[in-house]
């Protein structure tokens, strides 16, 4: 690599082969408009509407090609990258020229909101709405890139506006980062929750039910099912009380909370209903957040200081209106379930409750396997309500958290909500991406909102400070991250099928359903395959299927009373009776 490449910031290189890209499509193809093209995390793309033999043409992954080699052209060219400012209406001119009715809108835009004078980069006959940064020329830009994916995006994310081709590159400054970062993909790609959920019967999307909305197979509702009893256990075991609302509410509810105003893009339409033998008219919300349902438990009866802290928790059901081009799998869906907890303290015990909080959330996290994390601490944002008193009190009461657990975070300054500061953790997974799951958040607003109090020691009454938390968030997404962090071959106490027991011939069946009853009894989750198949042909099901443990059962050890044990990833274990499996299995539960 050379010294210059070397020296130049990689989200200028993304950026420009973002151009450079541009310009190639522009050569290639008879008629091209341009939506945005910017830098990415680990590269570009670049939003174009195509045009070809006088209709509109759609682009391809075979396309992407010959495009990357006339972006190597472009880099040898050495063709200079043109910067200018221009006035937003010679701007406006420029592109009406050009016949680039996305530019116009996007300068359209920037006119209504005042701006007077934009930046404009040419790169040979490719000219672009853009600030910049970008390379001296195309030769400073490395061959250490590539396209990888076609897909399609609405204009502005507006599904309203029409839908273009989004041509992503990754891009780094030498070949081995490139070579390592497809490897990378590849392990993703063989990871995806989205392939192996389908796979190992978990769960599915249907078209007749609708984007978005998951629906949890046998095996994916067991899964599910057995990390709500874990995590309901250990809130019990923290001093939660378990509360239960409904899918709606009246729509009054959420402009109380203010939902109505600062997350109706995210909400569905509301409902009008009309009352049998009434003539008014009830509208009703599906319920995009449980914090409102909570707050009316609050307010059920007067609270005093010593029901204080009171924590409710509930895993709720809750439906967004996610844009359909931003679905994906279960870790972005309509329709979700969130662990979700609201507290009501006093003042002084905030920064306890908040200890506790991030204790038992650090606890939860590494029962499922996870021990590193991004964490950022938002501050103050230049709109906020409450005193400055207690917002320095709730974002040092964080911060004395996050240090007694000895924690690296980031601030993110003016990045809090309006209502109070907040703490969010991104678990890693196995291939150390970083996952949004664990959410602190302090409120200010709601309890005003909603005129909640308790009465003190004085007999008066006070203002209780409200915390929302989240631990594993969206349980869907959490099950998406788990099956890509494991690759679907989860520990045994996750399993939603811990043993599978292979009969070898008919007569076997008795003998096997009668070891299943006794694994039952004991809570071992376990399951017979008595198919016509042959063993080998069942053992590799089972391997497909990434059970744990197979006990495969002939005449031999029936007549011996004894189970033949093959462990995943192990191979035979050899004979053992049933006790001594089930000490096994209960010692490899153990330990984690």
């Amino acid at each position: 690599m050379s010294a210059k490449i070397n020296n130049l910031k990689i989200e200028t290189i993304r950026h420009s082969l973002a151009h450079i890209m541009a310009l190639a499509i522009l050569r290639l193809y008879q008629k091209v408009y341009f939506g945005i093209g910017p830098a990415t995390e680990n590269g570009f793309f670049y939003d174009v509407e195509v045009f070809e033999g006088g209709g509109k043409k759609r682009i391809s992954f075979n396309d992407l090609e010959k495009i990357e080699e006339e972006m190597k052209k472009i880099i040898k060219e050495e063709i200079p990258f043109k910067k200018r400012k221009v006035k937003i209406n010679e701007a406006i001119k420029i592109f009406k020229k050009l016949n680039q009715p996305y530019k116009l809108e996007i300068l359209n835009r920037l006119k209504k909101e005042k701006n007077f004078e934009v930046t404009l980069y040419q790169l040979g006959e490719f000219i672009d709405l853009c600030r910049g940064p970008h390379l001296k020329n195309t030769k400073e830009a490395p061959f250490s890139f590539k396209l990888i994916k076609v897909s399609g995006a609405y204009f502005n994310s507006d599904e309203n506006k029409p839908m273009l081709d989004r041509i992503e590159g990754i891009a780094f400054k030498t070949e081995k980062e490139l070579d390592d970062y497809l490897k990378f993909l590849e392990e993703a790609k063989n990871r995806d929750h989205k392939i192996i959920g389908p796979q190992l019967f978990l769960f599915n999307f249907f078209e007749e039910i609708g984007p978005g909305l998951v629906v949890w197979l046998e095996k994916g509702a067991l899964l599910k099912r057995i990390i709500e009893n874990y995590i309901l256990e250990e809130y019990f075991k923290s001093g939660y009380q378990l509360v239960s609302s409904p899918h709606i509410a009246k729509f009054h509810l959420w402009e109380i909370s203010g939902h109505s105003d600062f997350y109706k893009e995210n909400m569905y339409p509301r409902m009008h209903l009309k009352e049998i033998n009434e003539e008014e008219i009830e509208d009703y919300q599906l319920k995009p957040m449980n914090c409102p349902f909570h707050i009316m438990v609050y307010k059920n009866k007067i609270r005093s200081y010593k029901e204080l802290p009171l924590r409710l928790t509930e895993l709720g059901t809750v439906y967004r209106y996610e844009r359909s081009g931003t679905l994906s799998g279960l870790t972005r869906v309509r329709g979700f379930t969130q662990d979700d907890a609201h507290i009501w303290c006093q003042e002084e015990k905030l920064e306890e409750e908040i200890e506790n909080v991030l204790s038992l959330g650090l606890k939860i996290l590494k029962k499922f396997g996870f021990k590193d994390y991004e964490i950022c601490l938002s501050t103050q944002p230049e709109k906020y309500i409450g005193s400055q008193k207690i917002w320095q009190q709730a974002t040092q009461a964080l911060k004395n958290a996050l240090k007694g657990f000895n924690l690296d975070y980031q601030i993110d300054k003016g990045g809090g909500a309006f209502y109070g500061p907040k703490i969010d953790i991104k678990i890693k997974d196995t291939l150390k991406r970083a996952w949004q799951c664990s959410t602190i958040q302090v409120d200010f607003n709601l309890p005003e909102k909603f005129d909640l109090y308790f009465i003190n020691k004085k007999g008066e009454k006070e203002r209780p400070i409200m915390i929302h938390r989240a631990l594993l968030g969206s349980l869907e997404r959490f099950i998406g991250l788990l099956i890509e962090h494991y690759q679907g071959d989860f520990p045994l106490w996750l399993s939603p099928v811990q043993v599978r027991i292979l009969p070898i011939k008919d007569t076997n069946k008795d003998y096997a359903y009668k070891i299943l009853k006794e694994l039952k009894e004991k809570n071992i989750r376990g399951e017979i395959d008595d198919s016509s198949d042959t063993l080998s042909k069942k053992i590799r099901n089972a391997e497909l299927e990434k059970i744990p443990y197979l006990i495969i059962l002939g005449e031999k050890e029936e007549k011996e009373k004894k189970l033949a044990i093959r462990k995943r990833k192990v191979g035979d274990l050899g004979k053992m009776n049933l006790n001594s499996f089930l000490n096994l299995i209960e010692k490899e539960i153990s330990k984690n």
